[in-house]
């Protein structure tokens, strides 16, 4: 899979898993609506309920459908500030690629970037790390917007 693939996949597959355990959570009260609003309907209104109630994980996506995730609707920020908010180390992903890449627990050395640099086609000069890292974040950054992601308009290049 590709970096930016991880990337996505990861953010993807965390907001996959907050609106299960959302759902799990609502389930109690699901149980008790009438037959037409039971259950079944509670799931289909979340996004990968009905496969987490069916036994599926929907946390990290497969291999194969790694290709095709998609990030519509899905906020970047609040999954990535959620993620921040539970991490020990002082991380600033939304300036810092390698914060970034460590907060969605991703290989964030300097050949890692590189590859990434090379995969989104940067044309600068790789010895340049500092130019390098500063293109990659804002490249990232819009490339999950075009992907569909809701990404916060300060960040937004």
């Amino acid at each position: 899979m590709s970096i930016f693939g991880k990337i996505a996949s990861a953010i993807f597959g965390i907001h996959t898993a907050s609106a299960a355990e959302a759902s799990a959570t609502e389930a109690p009260m699901a149980s008790n609506m009438p037959a037409a609003g039971g259950p079944v309907a509670a799931a289909a209104a979340v996004p990968g309920a009905a496969a987490v109630s069916a036994g599926v994980s929907m946390a990290t996506p497969s291999p194969s459908s790694a290709a095709q995730v998609t990030m519509t609707g899905v906020d970047v920020g609040k999954v990535l500030d959620g993620l921040k908010a539970k991490q020990k180390e002082a991380l600033d992903w939304r300036k810092s690629i390698v914060d970034l890449m460590k907060l969605l627990a991703l290989d964030s050395s300097l050949s890692a970037r590189k590859d990434l640099a090379k995969e989104l086609h940067y044309d600068g000069d790789m010895g340049d790390s500092a130019s390098m890292n500063v293109w990659l974040h804002k490249r990232v950054m819009t490339k999950l917007a075009e992907n569909g992601g809701i990404v916060p308009n300060d960040l937004k290049h």
